[in-house]
């Protein structure tokens, strides 16, 4: 009995061992659970906190625009209430005026200065009146009348003997201050306006009195002011109208302009080094990549074009040809070509170019014939009805070719070889192939059987130079004979902006295009805004050296009178948000500010149609405006959103406005900067934030760079969620493939629908949503593989994740229908990151399932 009492006693306290050990596990492992859901419960504070402090400091920022745009229209009403009262009043003058006023008001001086008896302006009828008025409510103060009459006599030293006597008379005054003397010259109409509505200000009661009777007078006044304007308006119209139809009438085909020639391509045909061959430059290895990306303008003189084209009159003379003609008489003043970028991206560049042309280069190479943005190029050419000629480049890669440098075609091509001959003859009718197939017919300049309607083709190698003489010669040729018409001068002003840019030194100035009539420093011009049209008045008028090309930094040459057609750089305040491809207007007086302001906000509600930002998206900033439009255009196309768009360096506050992002999606908060310096602060504060700068000098980088920071971060994103994002399956039990019931349950399966992914969360879909646990690992034929997807066959292994272990034949069966557990975050996570990998069948799988499982 004692033994058995002993063992008794040893079993209890075993038993009594035991028992704190498990619950001190479950202890640990309640402790563990009680953390982790703190640490959570503490995130998700700190992130609603974060979050918090971001909705109020976008609240703010949002506030305080809101206040600055009411500022701003505040401001606005107020100049308008002011331009109003000084035009009432007869005191808002131009500039002219100002100056023939201050000239006059010199002289005036200078003779009173000169003891002559001048009589004055605008105080001589003024000055009387407030006497009387004083005169009839203070008698009494006779004491101050003897001082005060001696005051407005020496007020008025030169006045007439009349007057004298009449000022003899003593006159109260009511307070110490001076008479009003003679008003002066307006010198500012704003300034004026500030004087007068300070001298409102302090006037007593009867001033009052005196407004509260004026204000019918007002009302009239106002009322037939605004009858004036109309008329003023209608006037102006006509006037405007009148004056281009004489421009018109007094165009001679006599009096030529510059024609005016875009060259357009494939990237990489050769067209700007064509150009550098003309003007004997070297720009195109100047730019970024050897590529261009921004539309230029380069003005050839008529030397020059004479120089070169004398060769193919050489050439011709020797020729025993019926077309073999005499010397060209140059009889433009020189030819203005606009160089276009050939990038895809730039489409509107090249649209621009082909929209202000007379006539155009389509440079073809020869190697390949018609590429993706040639075909652009002659579709741009067609819809707009202009003619082009085909400079087919690159002849000096044809076989065994013997270079002649600058020469003309013909005459190179007759010291070629027999079979270099061939070659170059095989590749040009492939290429006139290819344009019979686009509905073209194309022909060799020389063996041209009809200019109306054969597209001349002239070969040339911007390398040696040949060919590049019988080039200018068909263009002066063609243009002289069949667009005598187009290219006659007329005196009525036809501008287009070209590009919109910043200049250290000059700040943010417009590349136009005038292609009639003259521009003169210090006119009036009215040009399309972003905020609306922008009326400002030419600083200076630049144009780089003849041979130069426009986009190019230079010594450039400063013109007080600029006639067409030439490319132009014009300086003035206010340019920061001119619109480029829309016509610059000038206005003649100040009536006709008001015409041409409604004429430009017509077009610029077509042009800001496509320039549109939205709330939530990335910030993009080029040097120009064209950049920027083929930025946002490549954005459009991968479907992008932009909520920012700005010209010039980044700096800080570029940053703060990205930094709204943020908290809307991370992966919007980049700047895309083409061509732009970033600030040194602005780069410190973005690393702070989290915000990433892209910059780069040639596009399709930066269109590869921030592709690849979407991929990376579409990478980074799935990997994060892919434990949350659960699937969608429905899967049936393969009854004979039972390979361990209990945990792991290790099972084969049919996957009826959906797609099953190791980490799936497994229920029994016909018992109350059990949870079985988790898939571990899927294998096909002893393999581990990825996924599984319907009419598939796999043997799952699932893991219990706590709580009670689940068993085959106790908690499910063989006849039972598994499916995967999903959740709301897990649906959300589908959406936003794992779109594309399901399909529209696993989509509908998703709402069974979310209607299954009850989810809202």
């Amino acid at each position: 009995k004692k033994k058995k009492k002993k063992k008794t006693g040893a079993a209890a306290v075993a038993e009594q061992k035991s028992a704190p050990k498990m619950s001190k596990a479950k202890q640990l492992l309640l402790q563990k659970q009680k953390e982790q859901q703190e640490l959570e419960e503490r995130i998700k504070r700190e992130e609603e906190e974060r979050k918090r402090q971001q909705e109020e400091e976008l609240k703010r920022i949002e506030e305080e625009e809101r206040l600055a745009e009411e500022a701003r229209q505040r401001k606005k009403e107020k100049e308008k209430e002011k331009r109003e009262r000084l035009r009432a009043e007869g005191k808002l003058l131009t500039a002219k005026q100002k100056q023939q006023k201050a000239l006059a008001e010199q002289k005036l001086a200078q003779m009173r200065a000169m003891g002559l008896e001048v009589p004055t302006t605008a105080g001589e009828g003024a000055a009387p009146k407030k006497p009387v008025k004083y005169e009839k409510k203070k008698k009494s103060k006779k004491e101050q009348t003897g001082a005060q009459g001696g005051e407005a006599v020496a007020a008025k030293p030169q006045a007439t003997p009349e007057a004298e006597k009449t000022e003899a008379v003593p006159e109260p005054e009511p307070t110490p201050e001076p008479q009003p003397e003679p008003e002066p010259v307006v010198a500012d109409a704003w300034d004026a306006w500030d004087k007068s509505s300070d001298e409102e200000g302090e006037a007593g009661a009867e001033d009052a009195q005196g407004t509260k009777a004026d204000k019918p007078d007002a009302e009239a006044v106002t009322t037939g002011d605004a009858k004036a304007d109309a008329k003023a308006k209608q006037e102006a119209e006509k006037r405007i109208q009148s004056r281009r139809e004489q421009a018109e009438k007094k165009r001679s085909q006599e009096q030529l302009r510059s024609p005016i020639v875009a060259v357009l391509g494939h990237v990489d045909t050769g067209k700007t080094k064509l150009l550098d061959k003309i003007r004997r430059g070297n720009v195109q290895e100047g730019e970024a990549g050897g590529i261009t990306q921004q539309i230029g303008a380069t003005y050839f003189p008529k030397e020059e074009i004479v120089k070169q084209t004398a060769k193919v009159d050489k050439q011709n003379s020797t020729r025993k040809s019926k077309k073999a003609a005499g010397n060209l008489d140059v009889n433009v003043p020189g030819l203005l070509i606009i160089d276009t970028p050939g990038h895809e991206s730039f489409s509107n560049l090249r649209s621009r170019g082909s929209s202000l042309c007379d006539i155009a280069i389509l440079v073809v190479d020869i190697m390949h014939g018609l590429e993706p943005q040639t075909i652009e190029s002659i579709e741009l050419l067609r819809s707009k009805k202009t003619p082009f000629v085909v400079a087919l480049n690159k002849i000096d890669r044809c076989n065994e070719w013997n270079p002649n440098p600058n020469a003309a075609v013909l005459s190179t091509l007759a010291k070629q070889k027999p079979h270099t001959k061939s070659d170059f003859e095989e590749r040009a009718t492939m290429v006139k192939t290819q344009f019979a197939e686009r509905g073209i017919n194309a022909a060799l300049y020389w063996e041209n059987p009809d200019e109306r309607s054969y597209v001349n083709v002239v070969p040339t190698s911007a390398i040696t130079g040949e060919g590049v003489p019988d080039l200018l010669y068909l263009i002066i040729s063609l243009t002289q004979k069949r667009l005598a018409h187009r290219i006659a001068f007329s005196e009525e002003l036809e501008a287009t902006v070209l590009e919109v840019k910043v200049v250290p030194g000059l700040g943010t100035t417009i590349d136009i295009i005038l292609a009639q009539g003259s521009l003169r420093e210090g006119e009036t011009i009215v040009l399309c805004g972003l905020d609306g049209p922008i009326v400002t008045t030419i600083r200076s008028l630049l144009m780089p050296q003849p041979m130069k090309e426009l986009r190019v930094k230079n010594a450039y040459v400063h013109f007080k009178e600029i006639s067409a057609a030439n490319g132009i750089k014009i300086a003035a305040d206010g340019l920061a948000k001119a619109v480029a491809g829309t016509p610059l207007l000038v206005a003649k007086s100040q009536d006709e500010v008001e015409c041409l302001m409604e004429e430009q906000e017509e077009r610029l509600e077509a042009t800001l149609s496509a320039i549109h930002t939205e709330q939530q998206g990335v910030s993009v900033q080029a040097s120009t405006l064209g950049s920027l439009e083929a930025l946002l255009e490549f954005l459009k196309q991968s479907k992008i959103p932009v909520s920012t768009i700005n010209i010039g360096p980044i700096h800080k506050k570029d940053v703060t406005k990205t930094s709204i992002q943020l908290e809307k999606d991370r992966k919007y908060a980049v700047i895309l900067a083409f061509d732009v310096a970033t600030d040194r602060d602005a780069q410190a504060m973005a690393d702070d934030l989290g915000i990433r700068i892209f910059t780069a000098d040639i596009i399709y980088h930066l269109f590869d760079a921030f592709t690849q920071y979407l991929e990376d971060l579409k990478a980074e994103l799935r990997e994060k969620y892919k434990n949350i994002a659960t699937f969608p399956c429905r899967m049936k039990l393969l009854p004979d493939c039972v390979f361990n019931a209990r945990d792991p349950i290790v099972v084969g399966v049919r996957v009826e629908a959906g797609i099953l992914k190791p980490g799936a969360p497994i229920c029994v879909g016909t018992k109350q949503n059990v949870l079985l646990g988790r898939v571990s690992t899927l294998e096909f034929d002893n393999n581990a593989v990825e996924s599984a997807k319907k009419g598939q066959e796999v043997c799952i292994k699932i893991e219990a994740t706590g709580g009670e272990k689940k068993a085959f034949g106790r908690h499910f069966d063989a006849d039972d229908v598994l499916i995967t557990k999903i959740s709301r975050e897990s649906i959300d996570a589908c959406k936003k990151y794992f779109r594309d990998d399901l399909s529209k069948e696993d989509w509908k799988l998703m709402v069974q399932l979310k209607k299954h499982f009850n989810i809202l």
